[in-house]
């Protein structure tokens, strides 16, 4: 991937400096020899080997028995469709195009990343909820209650991101400096594994509209559970290409920031996919379910923030669950997944311990807008998706204008989380690296004067909190 043309912080960092070795520990993997599986730091338990095959066995399943039911739901579609009014023609040309725009979407949103990081994570930011908000407009001048209660929730969503992005707007600068450093030398052949991973989102999401097409076209309550059986099917498999692309460039990334040597991305998801698939399929389940409980739990944290006795026991109580619960699977954990050879549980266990071994690093780990760029930026690409398909479908055919838009946004929602996995697993690399050895020339002052910045906001926090205290028992 080229190196980006005006990536100001980029030039501060050592990584590309002559290899002046740290103190590390003996690595696992034999570098020179790139394609070879990276051996496990410790013996793997006859349990979680139990877990990875069948996992990796539930996924071939799923992808076997999925593609089974949508050929035979297009065919029986086609077949039926002129008896049950359904119109292919009306129906499949606004919601393929949407898929590719979808893919074209996210290739150009790669490019301006490329040539200007800064203005890509600050464009995502208020582009995100202008698109959002135009989708619940769409969906509202279609006419009907539905369509009009479902553009109403589009365009709180919209309202809901402008406000997060004017609470993390002191958090950007940080944010734009460390998504520069992570990603400012990409490992070789980077852009190809990008690119295959977009394409195969797109063509796969396409085959899976052909089958969403043929249950629509009779339209029974059979044919709703089949519809939603190939939705689940579609956002599982996206989650396991996004992962495995993760596994594959963080892999490649953390040998250049932890020991300075150059492995290529290609070569690294080969590996992936033939050893790693196991170990990706579990922490692709577990992932989106811890972070929607502390997602959960930090919601009610902020909304306890109260003096009462009750509430701040419940907070408390809340926060201790949250932090058992991010060391059983977190993404971090998929840097080690790939590096190491671990088990999902044991790589997110052994990372986040790292993480809180360096006084105030677990706090910027926290903070960290990462996420929420790839987020926002995936919901941007499947709101162009979605607008694609509802203006075309809102001309041609209004009946159809709600369902082809959800399904065109979810289907863009999640081109945009692969299209957008390389950045995540750049920057995770860079955590987990600078977790192990905080102290290699590798590494500038941008993590340790985050940490000292933290800390005296929390300290000006617990100052004012005293005071407040203080005013509140004085007569």
């Amino acid at each position: 991937m080229p190196t980006p043309a005006r990536n100001n912080h980029a030039s501060s960092v050592q990584i590309q400096q002559p290899r002046t070795r740290s103190p590390l520990p003996p690595s696992p993997i034999a570098f020179k020899e790139q394609q070879g599986r990276p051996p496990p730091t410790t013996q793997q338990t006859i349990t979680g080997k139990l877990f990875r095959n069948l996992f990796q066995g539930l996924l071939f399943s799923q992808l076997t028995l999925t593609s089974l039911l949508v050929i035979v739901l297009t065919i029986r579609g086609l077949i039926l469709a002129s008896s049950h009014h359904f119109h292919p023609k009306k129906w499949y040309p606004p919601l393929l195009a949407s898929v590719s725009a979808s893919g074209v979407a996210s290739l150009a949103w790669q490019c301006i990343f490329i040539y200007n990081p800064s203005r890509a994570v600050r464009a995502t930011f208020w582009l995100s909820p202008i698109l959002t908000c135009s989708v619940g407009i769409l969906l509202v001048l279609i006419g009907s209650a539905v369509d009009a209660g479902v553009g109403a929730v589009f365009v709180l969503f919209a309202v809901t991101q402008s406000l997060y992005g004017c609470w993390i707007t002191p958090r950007l600068e940080y944010a734009d400096k460390i998504l520069s450093l992570s990603t400012a030398f990409p490992p070789p052949r980077t852009r190809e594994v990008v690119g295959l991973s977009i394409v195969v989102s797109v063509v796969y999401s396409g085959f899976l509209v052909t089958g969403i097409g043929g249950a629509t076209s009779t339209r029974t309550s059979l044919d709703l559970l089949f519809i939603s059986v190939i939705l689940i099917g579609l956002a599982w498999t996206m989650q396991v290409l996004k992962n495995a692309q993760q596994v594959a460039v963080s892999r490649a990334r953390y040998v250049n920031f932890a020991h300075g040597e150059d492995m290529d991305a290609w070569s690294a998801l080969h590996v992936t996919v033939k050893h790693l698939i196991g170990s990706i399929c579990i922490g692709s389940t577990l992932v989106p379910i811890i972070v929607l409980i502390r997602g959960s739990i930090r919601s009610v944290n902020l909304m306890s923030g109260s003096s009462d006795e009750v509430m701040y026991s419940g907070a408390d109580c809340f926060s201790t669950l949250a932090n058992k619960v991010v060391t059983c699977g977190n993404r971090w954990g998929f840097v080690h997944v790939g590096t190491y050879d671990k088990g999902f549980v044991e790589a997110s266990s052994d990372t986040w311990k790292k993480f809180r071994s360096i006084n105030g690093l677990e706090e910027v780990i926290d903070s960290d807008l990462t996420s929420s760029l790839c987020f926002l930026g995936a919901v941007s690409v499947g709101a162009v998706s979605s607008l694609t398909a509802g203006i075309w479908m809102l001309l041609i055919h209004k009946n159809y204008a709600l369902e082809v838009t959800l399904y065109a946004y979810i289907i863009g929602y999640f081109v945009g989380r692969v299209a957008l996995a390389w950045l995540q697993a750049c920057v995770s690399a860079y955590y987990v690296a600078y977790s192990e050895d905080p102290h290699s020339m590798r590494f500038d002052g941008t993590i340790p004067q985050r940490i000292q910045r933290l800390q005296m906001l929390r300290a000006h926090r617990d100052n004012r909190e005293r005071e407040r205290q203080e005013s509140d028992e004085s007569p």
